[in-house]
C-alpha cells in the first residue's frame, strides 16, 4: 500500500472541497422532483381539500389560497386563551417551485408554511420571532402547547383573528382522504414538503435525525420537514432560501368599519380560563364563551351585511369586563 504525503495547504484544500461538494449536493439534489407544481396540487387533491384550497402556479411559486377556516372542531380545549377568535381570511400562501437548500435557518413571527387544507403553519411559540440562539433551546414559557393556548386540533386564532396551527394538525390529519405516513401534510414557504411523525416509508424517525428546523434530507424533494411528539413539534424555521422573505404574507387584524384601528389585542388572562366553548351557526355567526375567576366572558360576531365585515359584541378580561360593540372588517 502506497501512502501519499500531503502538505497542510493540500489538506485545507481537501476539506474545503469536501464541504463545498456536500453543500452543492444538498442545494441541488440529483433526485429533485420534476414537477413541483403538480406535486403540490396533487397533495391538496389527494388529501380531499381541492374544494377548499385553490392551487395556482406561475414561473416561481405555487400559491395555495383559502379562507384559513378549516372544516373541523375549533378552539375546544383552550385554557390559555389570548381572547381572539377565528374569522375567515383570504390567504394566498406562496410556495417556491424550485427549492434551494441553504442550511441557514430562517425564523419568522408569522406563518412559515401552509397545510394542505389551506391553514397557515407557524412555529410552536407565541412570544414573537425566535433568535438563532432560541432555536437550540426549548422555549417553555412561549410554548403554545404547554401553556394551553392550542385547541385539540393543534391550532388557535392569532392577532390577525386567523386560525393557524402551531403543532401537528391532528384533526386535519384524521380528515385526510389519504391519511398515512406517505401523505404530505403541507408545504413550507421554501418549497419543501411537511410530513408526519414517521418517515414516508413508515419507518420511525431515529433520535437525532431531525435538524434544528425539524427536517432531514429527502430522496424525492431534496429535503423535508416533519411533525414530532416533542418540541419543536412542527417546522420551527426554514432551511431553504426564500427571496423576499420579509415580504411573505401576513393576516392583518380586523379594522373598524369607519376606518379606526379595531379592537385592542387580546391578552391571556392570568392563570387561564375555564369551560371555553366555541359555537358556530349556519348564518355565519360565531360565539366564544368562557369563565374566568367565576365570571362569564364572551366574544361574539355575525356578518354585518357589508362585504367582509362583522358586528362584534364582546365582554373580555382584556377590557376589564366592559361590554364593547363594533363593526370590524377585513381589509
Amino acid at each position: 500500500m502506497k501512502i501519499l504525503a500531503c502538505s497542510s495547504k493540500d489538506m485545507h484544500l481537501f476539506v474545503f472541497l469536501h464541504f463545498a461538494l456536500t453543500a452543492t449536493m444538498l442545494a441541488a439534489p440529483a433526485n429533485a422532483h420534476e414537477d413541483h407544481c403538480t406535486a403540490i396540487a396533487a397533495s391538496v387533491a389527494d388529501a380531499g381539500f381541492a374544494d377548499r384550497v385553490t392551487v395556482t402556479c406561475d414561473s416561481t411559486h405555487a400559491t395555495l389560497t383559502s379562507d384559513t377556516y378549516p372544516d373541523h372542531d375549533l378552539m375546544t380545549g383552550i385554557t390559555g386563551t389570548n381572547e381572539q377568535v377565528p374569522v375567515p381570511a383570504t390567504y394566498p400562501a406562496p410556495v417556491l417551485l424550485a427549492p434551494t437548500f441553504s442550511g441557514t435557518p430562517l425564523t419568522r413571527d408569522a406563518a412559515l408554511g401552509v397545510a394542505v387544507n389551506g391553514v397557515p403553519i407557524y412555529d410552536y411559540t407565541g412570544g414573537g420571532e425566535m433568535t438563532q440562539a432560541d432555536l437550540a433551546h426549548h422555549q417553555i414559557r412561549h410554548d403554545t402547547l404547554q401553556t394551553g393556548q392550542l385547541d385539540v386540533c393543534g391550532g388557535h386564532a392569532g392577532r390577525g383573528d386567523d386560525y393557524h396551527y402551531h403543532v401537528a394538525p391532528t384533526c386535519m390529519i384524521d380528515a385526510m382522504a389519504n391519511a398515512g405516513d406517505d401523505a404530505i401534510l403541507g408545504w413550507a414557504f421554501d418549497g419543501y414538503p411537511i410530513y408526519g411523525m414517521n418517515n414516508p416509508d413508515g419507518t420511525p424517525i431515529a433520535a437525532g435525525d431531525l435538524d434544528v428546523c425539524n427536517g432531514q434530507p429527502d430522496d424525492t424533494f431534496g429535503y423535508r420537514y416533519h411533525t414530532s411528539a416533542d418540541a419543536p413539534y412542527i417546522v420551527q424555521c426554514l432551511m431553504g432560501t426564500v427571496p423576499d422573505f420579509d415580504r411573505l404574507p401576513r393576516v392583518r387584524p380586523l379594522s373598524a368599519a369607519n376606518g379606526g384601528t379595531g379592537l385592542e389585542a387580546g391578552r391571556p388572562p392570568q392563570g387561564g380560563v375555564e369551560n371555553l366553548v366555541f359555537t358556530q351557526s349556519s348564518d355565519g355567526s360565531r360565539s366564544m364563551d368562557y369563565i374566568y375567576q367565576g365570571a362569564e366572558y364572551f366574544i361574539r360576531y355575525a356578518p354585518s351585511g357589508a362585504e367582509n365585515c362583522y358586528d362584534y359584541t364582546t365582554k373580555t378580561v382584556t377590557n376589564n369586563g366592559a361590554l364593547v360593540t363594533a363593526e370590524l372588517c377585513r381589509d
